[in-house]
């Protein structure tokens, strides 16, 4: 398990007659960012239930942390952190007194929970609202000081369950610079799941997708975005002489005669590209748009995920 955060092979769990995870293999190395993707009610929550020793597994052998849940919980607790989708923030209470309180849980001597605690409402921006109850704090705001009760175990692997649910764009990526600091700055691997795939896309060095209990797929973003067809060239003619001129002989999938537009499968990327310019110059054919679609996280979860089997 050297160099691996988790490491999972066969792992399976069933409902009775209804299998959740068919023979799952995984392996996170430390320090990155990883995330699983698939449909509601394809396995995510129940693979991190697992992975965090909330349910044991039917079969499989797994590491986390360097320890198996099911036989060392308590080590694999120790080690990690859960940040889940619905805030663990008691309103009630301060950020100072939330983070306090975590420190008490986690046994720490008062000084270190006393000086972890100002530390984390430094480097998660909440200084300022230390002592404001948290009721009155933002949804960014509580989302960060939900990923801080966190950190003060000092966890090595985070699991993040959609963290960003509901908070508006700014403080989304606020909350993605965060995630990415975690990593490069602590050494902490994290384990994300997220409904939004821009999320994984600006996040993730890898990328499993889970469909009906097995994986379909791993990869980089970019490796994923290899395995699905789509990518096309779509032009917009400044006269409808011009396009009349050129839609027969560009090899157009579709047209629209009314938009003045064509759409030309990108096969061959940069290549494809030129070689239209240059025959449209040479033709003396004038272009009034021009953009390039290449295959997203949307086009290949949709391509290669299935919805749950009811």
């Amino acid at each position: 398990m050297n160099g691996s955060a988790i490491s999972v092979t066969g792992l399976r769990k069933s409902y009775g007659s209804h299998r959740v995870l068919d023979g799952i293999d995984l392996t996170i190395p430390q320090g990155t960012i990883f995330s699983l993707l698939g449909p509601n009610g394809a396995g995510k929550t129940t693979t991190v239930q697992i992975l965090s020793t909330l349910i044991k597994a039917d079969a499989g052998k797994i590491w986390v942390a360097g320890h198996e849940p099911a036989r060392e919980p308590d080590k694999v607790r120790a080690a990690i952190g859960v940040t889940g989708q619905f805030s663990a923030v008691d309103h009630l209470l301060t950020g100072e007194e939330n983070l306090r309180l975590m420190a008490d849980l986690l046994h720490l001597d008062r000084a270190t929970g006393r000086r972890r605690t100002r530390e984390l409402l430094e480097r998660f921006d909440l200084t300022d609202a230390a002592r404001k109850p948290a009721a009155a704090y933002s949804g960014g705001m509580r989302r960060r000081l939900d990923l801080a009760m966190t950190m003060v175990g000092t966890p090595r692997l985070i699991f993040l369950d959609e963290p960003t649910t509901g908070l508006d764009p700014r403080s989304r990526r606020t909350m993605w610079q965060i995630v990415r600091d975690l990593v490069e700055q602590d050494g902490v691997t994290v384990f994300l799941t997220t409904q939004y795939l821009e999320e994984a896309d600006e996040l993730a060095d890898r990328i499993a997708l889970l469909s009906q209990g097995g994986l379909v797929a791993e990869g980089t973003p970019e490796e994923l975005k290899r395995l699905v067809p789509g990518g096309h060239i779509v032009v917009r003619f400044a006269d409808a002489d011009g396009y009349r001129r050129a839609a027969p002989h560009v090899g157009a999938t579709s047209r629209n005669d009314a938009a003045l537009t064509v759409q030309i499968p990108d096969s061959g990327g940069v290549k494809t590209l030129k070689g239209l310019l240059e025959w449209l110059d040479t033709q003396a054919i004038d272009v009034a748009e021009l953009s390039v679609h290449t295959p997203d996280l949307d086009d290949v979860f949709l391509a290669l995920t299935k919805e749950p089997s009811r």
